[in-house]
């Protein structure tokens, strides 16, 4: 596994275990639909949370929450509007951000709740 992807995968494994410390119950990860994929589906109470995670290394100027573009965005609405359909929901759905920052020996995490609306 190229180092990048292995990098990806950890964040995603930091992310859940931040999300279930908080009660999050973790229901799907790597949903894929078409040509979409959501990190993690979760349920807090009676809220569908989708959470989509980006994980980097420290020293990059873009803010990492600013790299989710409208076209990824489309895709987890997309992929979001399938596994409701698919597994008979009646949710409501918040779109969350979680980004990870790799220093040399340490992880920034940020949770960015309601990251982006869908409509």
């Amino acid at each position: 596994m190229a180092r990048h992807n292995h990098f990806g995968s950890l964040g995603e494994d930091l992310a859940v275990d931040f999300l279930q410390s908080l009660d999050y119950e973790i229901l799907e990860r790597n949903y894929r639909y078409l040509k979409a994929e959501i990190d993690i589906l979760a349920r807090k109470d009676d809220l569908l949370v989708v959470v989509e995670v980006k994980a980097r290394s420290s020293g990059h100027l873009k803010p990492i929450a600013e790299t989710v573009s409208k076209k990824k965005i489309a895709l987890l609405v997309m992929a979001t509007d399938n596994y409701i359909v698919l597994k008979h929901l009646e949710v409501e759905v918040r779109f969350d951000i979680i980004t990870i920052e790799k220093t040399q020996t340490t992880y920034k995490m940020e949770h960015i709740k309601d990251a982006f609306y869908y409509f």
